[in-house]
């Protein structure tokens, strides 16, 4: 999970330093590819339930699973990355949010707050604990600050599947839930919405958008779960 883990930080760094007026998310896909390949992993993502891509690409109003394609990235947009890569039977899986350019104040303090409230979910992730301590931490912070806390999509067990149990939402009770145990890996994946926290398919079957078309942040690490607390196995900078 380690090795998984660091490959998907990899390539999480190198998009970053990627991203720019002009590209397109099928560029980004193929860099993505060419890292994950190059360290002798290959993209969780391809191929999974049929999804065509190496990399989730999601645009702006875009929450998740966006499929990467010819559309040019503008000045002022927001995307979101979501990296998997599987190496030796086992998975990492991460995401980040990325500005294009200059954004508005507005779109820098929701992927800031997304991020932080990641940060939060680690934090309450502690051995002995309950998956709800995890979603609680994320949702009371986003709420307090007016943000729509997705609900429809959540969190995950990773390791020789991509998504395993159990099922970690962005909300819920303190207290609840399964038992976070030391050895237990989990995908934390807060995503935050401008608006209100409903979403909508597109006809792709794949891109998950706002109901309300405001703006979305998404920020995803997996961890273990250890004697001394959670560790990030995704590690990027």
């Amino acid at each position: 999970m380690r090795r998984a883990g660091g490959i998907v930080g990899a390539v999480i760094d190198l998009l970053k330093a990627s991203v720019a007026p002009g590209m397109t998310t099928k560029e980004l896909d193929n860099i993505a590819f060419k890292e994950i390949t190059r360290q002798g992993a290959k993209p969780t993502f391809m191929g999974y339930r049929g999804f065509p891509a190496s990399i989730c690409t999601s645009i702006n109003e875009e929450i998740v699973h966006g499929i990467p394609s010819k559309r040019v990235l503008k000045e002022g947009d927001i995307i979101k990355v979501d990296v998997g890569a599987t190496i030796e039977g086992m998975i990492g899986d991460a995401a980040v949010s990325i500005a294009v350019g200059e954004v508005s104040p507005e779109a820098m303090a929701l992927m800031e707050h997304t991020r932080i409230s990641l940060e939060k979910g680690i934090e309450a992730a502690q051995p002995g604990g309950r998956v709800g301590d995890i979603g609680a931490a994320v949702q009371a912070y986003g709420e307090n600050l007016g943000y729509g806390v997705v609900r429809e999509f959540v969190g995950h067990g990773v390791g020789r599947f991509l998504h395993e149990d159990p099922q970690v939402p962005n909300y819920g009770q303190a207290g609840m839930g399964p038992l976070l145990r030391v050895g237990m890996c989990i995908a934390i994946e807060p995503m935050f919405n401008m608006g209100d926290w409903h979403t909508r398919i597109l006809e792709d079957e794949w891109t998950v958008i706002t109901a309300d078309g405001k703006l979305s942040a998404h920020f995803e690490h997996s961890i273990a779960i250890t004697e001394d607390g959670p560790e990030i196995l995704t590690v990027h900078s």
